[in-house]
């Protein structure tokens, strides 16, 4: 029952997200990307800041150090994803994205020399092969947009890494509490250097913002943390891995956003690569054995 609750809650979370690129979409008729983010952040930061006093959580210098490092990741990301928006569609964006999970186990390897298994190998071909199609024009060239939003996919993967890292050592309302406070300094320093200063309030513009920082930065986080402790880190990776594809389809429903045969082949070659890469094939590896009892003795 509760590995059902954990990977229930974790749909809720990619459900969120996935609502959070027609967010975002929605939010840049009025606003700048910096704009957003500053918002966005503001409210994380107030919020889990807040959380934090209340449990009384103390930080130590490791963990200050740890917090910064995730949150200049977290706003690269976030950053690179909001602008890339601007010019590319939500669904693009979503996808895009979400090929940051085939991205990890190439920076454990360059990191802790960790070993990249055939599965992630072959996550990453068919990627690759799922970007192309997504992404390139005609004359072979990336527009601004993707491009952006693959720095972006780069960016989660490195903040994905490192908290996978952190939370191992320190406390999570701390790591959290820093990493929101790190991403709204950075957000509003920018916002100050470009002069992006001029707010213009409107409410769409205002309901977008409050939905990204309450919902899809302060509770998705909350909530990831919580029921991923009721499931395992390939399932929680490959449940995660749908808010790309709950992206695409509030992408059409709300913003009418249509849907070619090349953005479906990319899209479900991306979506292949994230499952392959993250699950082994061990579901289907599952399923023969149960079928084959030879099977399980030929891999032993």
């Amino acid at each position: 029952m509760s590995k059902h609750l954990g990977t229930f809650g974790l749909l809720i979370v990619a459900i969120i997200w996935g609502m959070g690129f027609v967010a975002n979409e929605v939010a840049l008729d009025t606003m700048t990307p910096m704009q957003i983010l500053g918002g966005r952040f503001l409210i994380a930061a107030i919020l889990m800041c807040s959380i934090a006093l209340i449990k009384k959580v103390k930080t130590e210098k490791n963990e200050l150090f740890a917090g910064i490092v995730l949150g200049i990741f977290l706003f690269a990301g976030f950053a690179t994803q909001t602008i890339g928006l601007k010019y590319t569609t939500p669904s693009k964006n979503a996808f895009l994205t979400a090929a940051n999970v085939v991205i990890v186990p190439f920076i454990a390897f360059m990191i802790y020399k960790k070993k990249v298994d055939k599965f992630s190998i072959t996550g990453a071909l068919l990627a690759i092969f799922g970007i192309g199609i997504l992404s390139l024009n005609g004359n072979l060239t990336l527009g601004l947009g993707d491009g952006l939003t693959l720095i972006c996919a780069v960016s989660f993967a490195f903040q994905i890494f490192f908290t996978g890292e952190y939370v191992k050592k320190y406390n999570v309302l701390a790591l959290n509490a820093i990493q929101m406070t790190v991403a709204f300094v950075l957000s509003l320093a920018t916002i100050l250097v470009t002069g992006e200063t001029n707010l213009t309030f409107t409410q769409d513009g205002l309901t977008s913002t409050l939905y990204l920082g309450v919902l899809s930065t302060t509770v998705a986080f909350f909530l990831q943390t919580l029921f991923q402790k009721y499931t395992d880190q390939t399932t929680a990776a490959v449940v995660l891995s749908m808010e790309s594809v709950f992206g695409t389809l509030f992408s059409v429903l709300i913003v009418g956003e249509n849907i070619t045969p090349r953005m479906v082949i990319g899209s479900t070659l991306i979506l292949a690569a994230v499952i392959t890469a993250e699950t082994k094939l061990s579901w289907l590896f599952d399923y023969r054995k149960i079928k084959n009892p030879k099977i399980e003795a030929e891999m032993e």
